[in-house]
């Protein structure tokens, strides 16, 4: 093989090796190795609620006072770019109860090998939710749910769980409606599950966040009726962290 060849054959392998834990979105992997990164909890009373893509000031506060009335508490998944820009809000999601975590800096997909800006990236996004919101977070969803090896390492590094989930709502889509989000999640709702939901349209079709406000109250009398509690990630019983996909050395 001639130097050009065994240079595409390393930056394919490379590439691969970056590629290689996005695998935990196929379905067979989800219901094996890949159970702790999937986000199935121990607690077989307890759903996990979660919401990607906030702060934001035009939905999350409504997403709030919904949650407050429904009595239930949850883990929202923060941007750095949106929390730079509401900081008042993160802390207020903090005072209400709720649990931050961290979805990353910016909301791109992750699929080029860019281990520097990985770490830089997800320290800068942790130390912005620790700062601005007043408590360090422990759990990381990488966007899209694509966990490719920089963003997991670089997670790792700084100390953080990755977690993706084990249901949603679809509630990002142009024709998404309260019916819908419950009618698609609801298959899914069972105990030791974690349901992805959206507090905020920044990534998602406009105003797709009144979708998952009128879905709310669906969800949580279903779960009312089979004695299941919504609650934070912090209180689902994750088991702990272990190598569930394939690490390049």
């Amino acid at each position: 093989m001639n130097r050009a060849g065994r240079a595409l054959t390393l930056a394919a392998s490379v590439e691969l090796l970056h590629l290689a834990p996005a695998a935990v979105r196929l379905p067979v992997l989800r219901r094996t190795v890949a159970r702790r990164t999937a986000g199935y909890g121990a607690d077989p009373g307890h759903i996990a609620l979660t919401f990607d893509d906030g702060p934001d000031p035009r939905s999350t506060p409504y997403i709030l006072d919904a949650l407050d009335e429904l009595g239930a508490r949850a883990t929202f998944f923060l941007l750095g770019t949106m929390l730079e820009r509401a900081p008042a809000l993160g802390r207020e999601l903090v005072a209400r109860g709720h649990e931050v975590a961290v979805h990353g800096w910016y909301h791109r997909q992750q699929w080029h090998p860019a281990p520097t800006r990985d770490l830089r990236e997800l320290r800068r996004a942790g130390e912005a939710v620790t700062g601005l919101c007043g408590a360090r977070p422990v759990w990381y969803r990488p966007p899209y749910g694509v966990l490719t090896a920089g963003p997991a390492l670089a997670a790792r590094r700084l100390g953080l769980r990755t977690v993706l989930w084990t249901a949603w709502g679809r509630d990002w889509t142009a024709e998404a409606t309260g019916d819908s989000v419950y009618a698609t999640a609801r298959p899914g709702l069972t105990g030791g599950a974690t349901l992805l939901l959206h507090d905020s349209d920044c990534t998602s079709a406009p105003d797709s966040w009144r979708a998952t406000l009128a879905a709310l109250p669906l969800i949580a009398a279903h779960c009312r009726t089979r004695a299941l509690t919504l609650g934070p990630l912090r209180d689902h019983a994750v088991p702990p962290p272990g190598p569930a996909v394939p690490m390049p050395p």
